[in-house]
């Protein structure tokens, strides 16, 4: 990747599979510490990015 495109949403979008899969692995952590809000919380902020991931997908159709 350029310097020039290294912003962070051009990074996200890049590892976005990852970020999602780190997300939920912390949510299921937390679900194990009986931390149900704090798991909510994350899968959250994952379902947020998935969403706007798709909806930027159907943009560029």
């Amino acid at each position: 990747m350029d310097d020039d495109r290294e912003t962070v949403a051009a990074i996200a979008q890049l590892y976005l599979g990852n970020i999602l899969y780190a997300l939920e692995l912390a949510a299921i952590a937390l679900e194990e510490q009986n931390k149900a809000t704090d798991a909510a919380f994350y899968r959250g902020i994952a379902r947020k990015l998935a969403e706007a991931r798709g909806r930027e997908s159907k943009r560029a159709s």
